[in-house]
């Protein structure tokens, strides 16, 4: 019986999340499965997954073999890394402490990156936001002006109304004025 480590596809149209399961290759995608070892969910940023990478080793040992995705998965766990280096202390190429030195040294190296990349999100997001509020100052400003440059001409229309309406009168008595005098 050829064994499959697979992801299993759950969720919605447009958004779904994984299960990661060791599986008959001759089982569908989504129908039976051996053992389930975690889950994947691609839709946050980084990708959420959960893994019991004790379990996945154990399978990979016993020669389940992983599709491209979950191998891609399994090396970025670090499994496919333990596995290599059990590999290596069983030839005598390593010894268990040395092997325990690699593991740790590429375990903080991949947790310093992740770190990193959250960082990295946080303050692109800080800056969008910030980008976003300078740019709405600076329309909220222009809006402004242009506001007060049309009230400004509102004001000097109406002053201009205002004064030929009071020359139009002011001619207009004096026009009065002199036609009785005339009389």
């Amino acid at each position: 019986m050829a064994v499959k480590i697979r992801l299993q596809r759950h969720g919605k149209k447009n958004f779904a999340f994984f299960h990661i399961v060791v599986a008959d290759a001759r089982a569908p995608r989504d129908g039976r499965f051996i053992e389930q070892l975690g889950s994947y969910n691609p839709n946050t940023n980084p990708a959420t997954i959960t893994l019991n990478s004790e379990r996945a080793l154990a399978w990979l040992k016993m020669g389940a073999q992983p599709t491209l995705v979950t191998r891609r998965i399994l090396s970025y766990e670090g499994v496919m890394l333990r596995k290599h280096l059990e590999g290596g202390i069983e030839k005598g190429a390593l010894t268990q402490e040395q092997a325990d030195q690699k593991w740790n040294a590429w375990k903080a190296q991949r947790d310093a990156k992740i770190a990193a990349k959250k960082e990295g999100i946080v303050k692109d997001a800080a800056s969008k936001a910030k980008a976003a509020l300078e740019a709405e100052k600076k329309v909220n400003t222009e809006r402004a002006e242009a506001l007060a440059k049309k009230a400004e001409e509102l004001a000097e229309a109406e002053r201009k109304a205002a004064e030929e309406a009071a020359a139009a009168k002011a001619a207009e008595e004096a026009g009065a004025e002199e036609a009785p005098a005339e009389a």
